[in-house]
């Protein structure tokens, strides 16, 4: 009996991270997020910012997705840009504007950028779906 319930155990520990390591969805990852551009308005620094997410699996994301990537200033949401869904590697570009003061100091701003799949549940989240950029 001991023997049985050790060789399900087994089975099932097998079977469970088998499936984890061959995911069969896609993996949309935000491979770059960077500032692209500064320009001055008004005693304002207008921060021109740019990023890439690409689809990190062989597998196509449904026709039918809605994606977007979030932009955060710690924990309040700024701002939502859409994202298409990708093919097997496609990659997408978002650009995003923040302005802050032309007398803020250097590196004091982190934008925190998420991949929010509204209704993809066959994402494998292999990569990170998030980046940062500092300036």
């Amino acid at each position: 009996m001991f023997r049985l319930v050790l060789s399900a155990a087994i089975v099932v520990a097998t079977t469970g991270s088998l499936s984890a390591a061959t995911c069969a969805g896609s993996d949309p990852t935000i491979a770059s997020v960077a500032v692209k551009n500064v320009t001055q308005t008004a005693g304002l620094n207008n921060y021109d910012i740019q990023g890439t997410v690409t689809n990190a699996t062989g597998t196509a994301q449904p026709k039918n997705l809605l994606q977007s990537v979030d932009v955060y200033l710690g924990s309040e949401k700024l701002d939502a840009k859409s994202i298409p869904p990708l093919g097997p590697g496609q990659s997408a570009t978002f650009d995003y504007t923040f302005q802050r003061s032309k007398d803020a100091g250097t590196g004091t701003t982190t934008l925190h950028f998420v991949v929010d799949l509204h209704n993809d549940a066959s994402d494998c989240a292999a990569n990170a779906h998030t980046n940062d950029v500092t300036f």
